[in-house]
């Protein structure tokens, strides 16, 4: 039987991962790779603690990514990425953290609502 994977764990990966991208983008250019090797291990401990500690923290995770991807062309080279790279994944984060605060706060309201009717 098919084991199903816990929704949040999915996020945290995605946000692992894509903090990697970077530096499958920049390698070519060491200094810049170094950077995108830092943020990448500190998206991949937001991602950590977003799934153990809050579901908050892996939404504000989603947001940081986003304005990574829009501050990134103000300081390195934009040549190194794909082009309109920075605009589309910052839309694609936001999106994500977007949907992951409302989900959180749902599922928040409906706990509270089930435990008050109890």
């Amino acid at each position: 039987m098919a084991k199903t994977i816990p929704q949040n764990s999915i996020y945290a990966l995605s946000l692992a991962g894509i903090g990697f991208l970077y530096v499958g983008f920049t390698w070519t250019h060491l200094p810049t790779a170094c950077i995108a090797s830092v943020q990448a291990i500190v998206f991949l401990f937001i991602a950590y603690y977003g799934l153990t500690k809050s579901p908050y923290i892996l939404a504000m995770g989603y947001f940081l990514h986003g304005l990574w991807d829009i501050s990134y062309n103000l300081w390195q080279d934009p040549a190194l990425l794909p082009p309109h790279y920075d605009w589309f994944c910052l839309s694609l984060d936001f999106t994500v953290g977007t949907y992951l605060i409302f989900k959180y706060i749902k599922q928040k309201d409906t706990t509270s609502n089930e435990s008050r009717s109890i």
